[in-house]
């Protein structure tokens, strides 16, 4: 399990070949990479943290992964500081002895990373900055893994 929460950008393509290197003993590994994406008009994204809070945060909810899912190994990336659009903003890659582990067990990490991961996201625009709230969207998903049948 690695979590890495950092400011400089990360080569999305070497991760996943460090991550899947070597891994006789697993099925499927996992990766989805988020961007920073213009809705229209955003120049650039701050992200903010504590340290003393944010890395373990995500450590927990790895190991809460591991707990629901038969996970071999898990990595976690988020970046901080300014980013623009296009810029690689975090990356998430689970292995598993099967591909359904893999998969649940990224799509909660993701779920739980954009609604729970102790971040401040302010974004700059063409008609100022604003601090982005939280979205009904995003806990909607989130609510999903709280039913006990989203266990396996």
């Amino acid at each position: 399990m690695c979590v890495r929460v950092q400011a400089d950008p990360f080569d999305f393509g070497a991760e996943c070949d460090a991550f899947a290197s070597g891994r006789h003993h697993v099925g499927a590994v996992v990766t989805f990479c988020g961007i920073v994406r213009d809705d229209g008009g955003l120049q650039a994204m701050e992200i903010e943290h504590y340290p003393a809070m944010t890395a373990p945060a995500i450590e927990a909810m790895v190991a809460e992964a591991r707990t629901r899912w038969s996970l071999a190994d898990a990595l976690v990336i988020h970046r901080h500081g300014r980013l623009t659009p296009g810029e690689r903003i975090m990356m998430v890659a689970t292995a598993a002895p099967h591909r359904a582990d893999a998969f649940a067990a990224a799509d909660f990490l993701m779920d739980y990373l954009k609604s729970r991961a102790p971040f401040w996201k302010k974004e700059i625009t063409t008609a100022g900055a604003h601090w982005v709230e939280a979205r009904s969207e995003d806990e909607t998903a989130l609510a999903r893994w709280s039913d006990e049948t989203a266990r396996r």
